[in-house]
C-alpha cells in the first residue's frame, strides 16, 4: 500500500508539473509555422461494394503547417502536404495441370498534394483537436507488379487524362500533442469523392482512406 501511495503521489506531482508548464508557456494565441513528416497507412474502398478487395499500404507524408489563432480556444490550421497513398493485393493463379500455381503481388501508389483546412479546438496548450475538409490534387500513379518468381515491372502514369479525377475533396480529423516546439500528430482521413472522372475510365472506382502519424517542429 505504501508503494502504491508513493507512485500515485509521484504521478500527481508529475501531472501538476506538466499542467503548470502548459499554462506558463501557453502559445495558443500565437501565430506559428511548422514543418512535419511521417507516414500514411492507407487503403481504398469501393463505395458501391463491387468485387474489389485491397490491403493496406505505407507511404510517406511531409510538408508545412500554419497555426492561425482566432482566440485562445479556437484557431485555423491550414497545411500543404506531399502524401503517398495507395493499396496492394496478392492474387494466386493456377499454373494448369502440369505447372505449379503462382502468385502475383500488385501495388499501386498515388502521389498527392493535399491541402487540409482544419478548425483548431484548443482545450489546453498541450492538446489541439483538428477537423475539417481537405483538397487533394493527384500528381501521378505508380503501378508495380511482382510475381512469385521474382519478376517485376512498374509503370508510372501522370494524371493528365480527363477520365481520371485529379481534384478530390475529402475530410480529415485528429489531434496534435504539443511539447514545447515539438508536435506529435495523428490523423484519420477519407475521400468524399471517388477517382472516377466522367465515368468512362477503366480503372477501379475507389476512394482513399488513411491513418497518419507525423512528427513536427513549430516556431
Amino acid at each position: 500500500m505504501k508503494h502504491i501511495l508513493t507512485a500515485a503521489t509521484l504521478l500527481l506531482l508529475s501531472m501538476t508539473s506538466v499542467f503548470a508548464q502548459d499554462n506558463e508557456f501557453d502559445t495558443r494565441e500565437n501565430f506559428e509555422v511548422g514543418f512535419k513528416a511521417g507516414a500514411n497507412l492507407s487503403n481504398v474502398y469501393d463505395e458501391k461494394a463491387d468485387n474489389f478487395v485491397a490491403n493496406d499500404k505505407v507511404g510517406f507524408v511531409g510538408g508545412v503547417f500554419f497555426s492561425i489563432p482566432i482566440n485562445k480556444f479556437l484557431g485555423i490550421q491550414p497545411e500543404v502536404l506531399f502524401e503517398q497513398k495507395g493499396f496492394q493485393s496478392t492474387r494466386t493463379y493456377s499454373g494448369g495441370p502440369f505447372l505449379p500455381d503462382y502468385s502475383v503481388k500488385y501495388s499501386t501508389t498515388t502521389n498527392h498534394i493535399d491541402i487540409p483546412l482544419q478548425l483548431q479546438i484548443k482545450p489546453t496548450n498541450f492538446l489541439t483537436i483538428v477537423v475539417g475538409p481537405q483538397y487533394s490534387f493527384v500528381l501521378s500513379k505508380v503501378d508495380k507488379k511482382t510475381d512469385s518468381n521474382g519478376n517485376s515491372n512498374s509503370d508510372t502514369t501522370s494524371y493528365n487524362n480527363d477520365n481520371i479525377r485529379r481534384n478530390i475533396l475529402g475530410a480529415v480529423g485528429g489531434v496534435d500533442i504539443n511539447i514545447d516546439h515539438l508536435v506529435l500528430s495523428g490523423r484519420a482521413g477519407w475521400d468524399l469523392q471517388d477517382n472516377n472522372g466522367d465515368g468512362t475510365n477503366s480503372n477501379p472506382r475507389y476512394k482513399n482512406a488513411w491513418y497518419q502519424l507525423t512528427v513536427g517542429v513549430k516556431f
